[in-house]
């Protein structure tokens, strides 16, 4: 259990300044005199539900002596920015709608009339306890760069798992998209803890996107809340596309929509197929360490190699590379001899490595391997239908990266701070 913060309770009455009359004047005219409110002690007549560590999860509420309406109520955070509430029909409650944050100092201003022209003013302040357990995120891509290509994902990957659909739609609210330009995009939950983004479309090329996490305080599942803020942002490059045809073996490599360069390749060999779909490049290594081990294939065997490859743009984690193959130099173009990446000359590996970065896309078509994963081997995010991926939304629907996520408009009535 988290040490309990001290608590303030505190209940005061404010009166209101003597209103000025106005009278007839000696036109004789008649006019009546308007009589000033008289005041009241409204501290004596109104009732709240503040106390010593106030639960977050449930609304803080205002009560009227009978006899006595609400003219008026304000909840506000430590910042200013005010809790929706309601008034009931009556006039004699108030409740907060909004949500109310854990470990946070509020204010409520309340104003009351006896209905005989008594007005007045009282504040209620209170804190909330502090949360039991709290929700962060790592946002992504986290490699530290700051250009990545159109194909690159936004991820998300809480520090617990979110299984309840109304709690997965608070964590929702909590992610703000923005980019310039706009794009439509929507998020898909991978499971309880991961949840990723993308555009109905590969991103623009030239865009520049941010992703925040915020709601700092917000109750997301019983006693679970928003933690600290978190955000990233990042550049989006050109766009890139290799399209890699198992069945002609040939590389076609475009930039904005241009082809710039068809390379001779070689993919994988009947046994080892290399996968179909849409991927994105994950990461480059100058030179890596391929030994057949890491694919399931053991020492000793035909098939077996320990290999030190150059150029490799590595598109899936279980090892499937675009990468330099001069042993294969002879095949290449002409029939699939690898264990499943897509190999071409040092020549033609260099200028592809020094071509294109992460978040570019690789596809591969015509080939008898299996269908790309959507997740777990990488990002095969593409690979599922725009309705399928819009299926995986808590919110169930698109949003725009345009306008103020649901998490903005929280955030402008309420901003806590933990």
């Amino acid at each position: 259990m988290a040490q309990r913060r001290e608590i303030r309770f505190v209940l005061t009455t404010l009166l209101f300044a003597p209103v000025a009359a106005c009278s007839g004047g000696g036109d004789g005219s008649g006019t009546a005199a308007v009589a000033p409110p008289h005041l009241i002690d409204a501290s004596h007549l109104v009732h709240t539900s503040a106390a010593a560590d106030a639960d977050p999860g449930k609304p803080f509420t205002v009560t009227a002596e009978r006899g006595t309406s609400l003219t008026d109520v304000t909840l506000s955070g430590p910042d200013g920015r005010q809790v929706a509430g309601a008034l009931d029909p009556d006039g004699h409650g108030w409740h907060s709608t909004g949500a109310l944050a854990a470990s946070t100092h509020y204010t409520a201003r309340i104003a009351a009339s006896d209905g005989h022209g008594g007005r007045g003013e009282t504040t209620a302040e209170f804190s909330t306890k502090q949360a039991e357990r709290l929700l962060t995120a790592a946002l992504g891509p986290d490699l530290g760069r700051d250009t990545y290509g159109v194909g690159e994902p936004l991820t998300v990957q809480l520090s617990e798992a979110v299984t309840d659909p109304a709690a997965r739609q608070q964590v929702e609210r909590s992610l703000t998209v923005s980019s310039e330009p706009a794009v439509t995009g929507a998020w898909h939950w991978v499971d309880g803890k991961n949840l990723h983004f993308r555009p109905h479309d590969y991103w623009p090329a030239g865009a520049k996107v941010k992703l925040t996490f915020d709601g700092q305080g917000r109750a997301i599942d019983g006693k679970l809340y928003v933690g600290a803020p978190s955000s990233l942002a990042f550049k989006v490059g050109d766009r890139v596309e290799a399209l890699v045809d198992a069945a002609t073996d040939q590389l076609t490599f475009k930039r904005n929509g241009q082809v710039v360069n068809t390379i001779p390749v070689t993919t994988g060999k009947p046994g080892f197929d290399t996968r179909n779909g849409i991927k994105v490049v994950l990461g480059q290594e100058r030179s890596v360490q391929m030994k057949s081990e890491t694919i399931g294939i053991s020492q000793g065997s035909t098939e077996a190699y320990d290999l030190k490859v150059e150029w490799a743009t590595r598109v899936t984690w279980s090892g499937e590379y675009v990468h330099a193959a001069p042993w294969s130099v002879a095949s290449q173009g002409a029939e699939n001899v690898s264990h499943g990446c897509t190999g071409m000359s040092t020549d033609n590996a260099k200028w592809f490595y020094e071509q294109t970065r992460v978040g570019d896309i690789v596809q591969v078509v015509n080939s008898k391997g299996h269908q790309m994963e959507p997740f777990g081997n990488g990002f095969g995010d593409w690979n599922l239908s725009w309705d399928d991926w819009v299926k995986g939304s808590a919110l169930g629907k698109p949003v725009s990266t345009d306008a103020p996520a649901p998490a903005a408009i929280a955030a402008a009535t309420l901003r806590p701070q933990l």
